[in-house]
């Protein structure tokens, strides 16, 4: 099971928007309070074009908001890139020349220009701490609600690919789809359905929102991999739409 994963803050960013109960925390000089021997933190790549979070962990005495840039600069994993079509527009060879959090802005210096979707990346990923209400990066300051264009209708921010979860499972995340809704399917390792259900975000039809839910219906082996399913209905024929699989490794 994942130690005290972070929850990304983005209710400081969307209106109603938020994570889970255990968030990493950054001084204003972006080091960890955390009392834990590791730090686990989001990083934000590409799927389909749209912002999509990967898991990464630091030791406790690194700073957590430096790292996890350095994370997303150094891209995503083989894995990750060949399983679940991650990838990244941050130029190569771009490095992090600085990063300082005060007065609740996170200001990130990188040495290349930055296409519009790498802004997107930086800003997920510098935005998950509590102190961060928004990203100044190349002369302009930028929120999670300015860059809905670049982010999926439903983000799932928790759990995060290749995760190990347990059950009851808990599912948070952020979404913006038609009346509010969406489905989700859990599948086994045999890619059997073991439960399924539809959620209600807290807004949606052009505003996005959160949503919470749990699941407790699954029993696989330790080392069994799942997935969980999340897709929209179409309003116009109820085909699936916008759907992400997220392979997750279950534990009984």
């Amino acid at each position: 099971m994942r130690r005290a994963l972070v929850a990304v803050a983005v209710a400081l960013l969307v209106a109603g928007c938020g994570g889970g109960d255990n968030e990493p925390s950054a001084t204003d000089t972006g080091t960890t309070t955390t009392p834990a021997e590791t730090v686990e933190f989001r990083v934000y790549f590409l799927r389909d074009g749209k912002v999509w979070p990967a898991l990464r962990e630091v030791a406790e005495t690194e700073a957590v908001a430096k790292a996890a840039l350095q994370a997303l600069l150094a891209g995503p994993t083989e894995q990750e890139e060949t399983e679940l079509g991650f990838s990244t527009a941050i130029p190569a060879g771009a490095e992090l020349e600085s990063v300082e959090i005060s007065e609740g802005v996170a200001r990130v210096e990188l040495s290349a220009e930055l296409p519009e979707e790498s802004l997107a990346q930086i800003a997920y990923t510098a935005s998950q701490f509590p102190t961060a209400e928004s990203v100044e990066i190349q002369d302009q300051a930028v929120t999670r609600a300015d860059l809905e264009d670049l982010t999926p209708p439903i983000l799932v921010e928790s759990p995060l690919p290749f995760e190990d979860v347990t059950s009851p499972l808990r599912v948070t995340g952020t979404a913006n789809t038609f009346e509010a809704t969406f489905s989700y399917e859990l599948t086994d390792t045999d890619g059997l359905i073991v439960d399924e259900n539809f959620v209600t975000a807290t807004s949606g039809t052009g505003t996005r929102g959160t949503f919470d839910f749990t699941t407790d219906r699954f029993t696989v082996p330790f080392d069994g991999v799942g997935s969980l399913i999340v897709f929209e209905r179409s309003a116009k024929d109820g085909s699936r739409i916008n759907l992400v699989e997220i392979p997750l490794r279950m534990e009984k």
